[in-house]
């Protein structure tokens, strides 16, 4: 029997074991932490991995950089106030983050060098959040991360804390941790993600692990409960990067789950030499590549769903999963902090030799095609999707398209989640989570139906890669029989086709939009945008007496007022129960050849092969 169809075995005990009730009497002989590393530190970055690190810093200058940006933050945090037990909103999540960030900035220092600076203010923030009356197990994020934090102070820091330290720290996991977490696995209303398919399930049970790992020798039944149980729940969210690695709650959850996902797995390794099977559910050894493909070549993720528009820096998460799937090319995306230092793996292979350029996630309907891999590249993103997907909004056939180094049609990402009932009653009322906040569709000015789901029905690369979404759930509120979108990159890949096919089953009115940050001239059925010097060209193609037209993309207080942001419509001279609108966006540069417009129900048969 090899070591994967023995832990695979243990697991499955142990699955039954619980979703019995817990503990059993025929259960007692699998001891899941009998193979638990003695010495500290254990939790993801082991002593050997320190000095590979060491020998690196002599020479590459990569990981030189790295150090540096700790360093100074480092440098910074210790003549910073610790943290606060203060609440926004309902979340203490603020101040658990920033005392994970600065444990483990000021940690990995100490591991280092060995300079008491570095374990004296992390021993500081440590006691300030130990002395919490809580960390806020009603949004249980708070809870976990906060565990997660003081794991890595109690296992990086070990040989430096003095006996009450430890004991202190040890508590802290105990009481504020670990109980709660018992708590909710056993019920507790605010264990609701146990049973998560998204993000929450991979946080909470990874820093209940990480905690219950960092003091397992001194609680062992705590520890071996807390895995039993989290054991059993992670399966429900790893299932969700099946098939093919895409995330369909969007690139800012996508970076939030793996976040924790892979010290998780990383921890199981480095303590118990046993990943038991994580890391081999369908999908996650192509996951790295999804975090390729949705960040554009102006460094912009097509940011769908509740992610932000931000630029988005290197992964540190990235070196890991590129070693542990053997896909060095992933390691162009890799990026710097703790983890990304001891992490660090040199770039050997281009994205050009390795990567295609057009991707189809097919689990989540989300389609990525560009040009190339370099920065004045054209790209777009387009999605069809689930308006029922955790922290979606309703932007069903939405995209993105950046060229010549420009992001011309921009996702606005979300709002301020302390707006009232944000995830609630009131989440279709704003502006950014409406139908009317993203790049597509309006239909008698109504919202997309927020139940409907748009499988994608064709996909083609080649010369000319086009993909085709079915929209018509969406715009059932308003009667629609038939409504497909196609996007099509043409012209050598340089410019982006845009095809509507709507029938309704009465007259509606038709409004096509998209949101950029470019200044916008009118001309009738061509709209010309320019940012930061640089041009794009839109053009009607079909059909006639279709006009482009400036919407308003403002927001009302206590919205985000979307400044700065223009909304490019093409409206039609009445209303409409059949109709194809294309549009060609053609940056500064491309030839701007109209192909001919043809049936989308041909851009099917053809990438179909018929």
């Amino acid at each position: 029997m090899n070591r994967r169809t023995h832990f695979t075995m243990v697991l499955a005990v142990v699955l039954l074991a619980v979703a019995a009730g817990g503990q059993t009497k025929g259960d007692s002989d699998v001891n899941l932490l009998q193979r638990l590393r003695p010495q500290h530190p254990r939790l993801i970055v082991l002593d050997a991995d320190v000095e590979r690190t060491r020998a690196l810093l002599s020479t590459d200058r990569v990981a030189q950089s790295y150090l540096r940006e700790i360093r100074r933050e480092a440098e910074k945090m210790l003549n910073e106030p610790t943290v606060v037990y203060k609440l926004e909103g309902p979340r203490l999540l603020s101040q658990s983050r920033r005392c994970l960030h600065r444990v483990l900035a000021l940690a990995t220092m100490y591991r280092l060098d060995g300079d008491h600076q570095w374990l004296e203010r992390a021993v500081r923030e440590l006691e300030a959040a130990a002395a919490f009356p809580d960390w806020n197990p009603s949004h249980f994020l708070d809870t976990a991360e906060m565990t997660h934090a003081f794991a890595i102070g109690y296992d990086w820091l070990y040989h430096g804390l003095g006996d009450d330290q430890r004991a202190m720290i040890r508590e802290a996991i105990v009481e504020k941790g670990l109980k709660p977490g018992i708590a909710a696995y056993e019920g507790a209303r605010y264990g609701w993600w146990r049973n998560a398919h998204h993000n929450w399930n991979q946080v909470c049970n990874g820093g209940l692990m990480l905690g219950a790992l960092a003091i397992a020798e001194d609680e062992p039944e705590l520890a071996e409960q807390i895995m039993r149980h989290a054991l059993a729940s992670l399966p429900r969210a790893m299932r969700s990067f099946a098939p093919d690695g895409g995330w369909n709650e969007g690139p800012g959850y996508w970076e939030y789950t793996i976040r924790y996902t892979v010290p998780l797995i990383a921890t199981l390794q480095s303590a118990l030499g046993n990943e038991f099977g994580l890391a081999d559910f369908e999908g996650f050894d192509q996951t790295g590549s999804f975090r390729l493909h949705f960040v554009g070549p102006t460094r912009l993720p097509f940011n769908f769903a509740d992610a932000g528009e931000g630029r988005s820096g290197g992964s540190p998460m990235m070196y890991w999963l590129g070693r542990r799937f053997d896909q060095p090319q992933w390691y162009n995306a890799g990026g710097g902090g703790p983890l990304g230092l001891f992490w660090y793996q040199p770039v050997t292979v281009s994205l050009d030799d390795a990567e295609p350029l057009d991707r189809y996630y097919r689990g989540i309907d989300v389609v990525f095609m560009r040009s190339g891999w370099d920065s004045q590249a054209s790209f777009v993103g387009f999605k069809g999707g689930d308006n029922k997907a955790n922290h979606s909004h309703l932007d069903l056939g939405t995209f993105v398209f950046d060229a010549i180094g420009e992001r011309w049609v921009m996702e606005l990402g979300p709002d301020d989640y302390n707006l009232p009932a944000y995830f609630g009653r009131n989440r279709w009322t704003y502006y950014r989570l409406q139908t009317q906040g993203q790049n597509t569709l309006l239909l008698d000015e109504k919202d997309q139906d927020p139940a409907a789901k748009a499988p994608i029905v064709a996909f083609a690369a080649g010369d000319q890669p086009r993909t085709v979404a079915d929209l018509t759930a969406g715009y059932a509120p308003a009667g629609a029989t038939c409504v497909w979108r196609g996007i099509a990159l043409v012209d050598g890949r340089r410019s982006l086709l845009v095809q509507d096919e709507v029938q309704t089953a009465e007259p509606v009115t038709y409004r096509w939009q998209v949101h950029t940050r470019a200044e916008i001239e009118l001309d009738g059925a061509q709209a010309t945008l320019r940012r930061n010097g640089k041009t794009l060209t839109a053009r009607i193609l079909s059909p006639e007496g279709a006009r482009f037209a400036i919407g308003d993309a403002s927001a009302p207080p206590p919205q985000n007022p979307n400044k700065g942001v223009h909304r490019l419509e093409v409206h039609l001279p009445g209303k409409t129960s059949d109709v194809r609108v294309t549009v060609l966006l053609t940056p500064q540069g491309a030839a701007g050849e109209a192909p001919a417009v043809v049936p989308l129900q041909e851009w099917v048969e053809k990438a179909r092969g018929r």
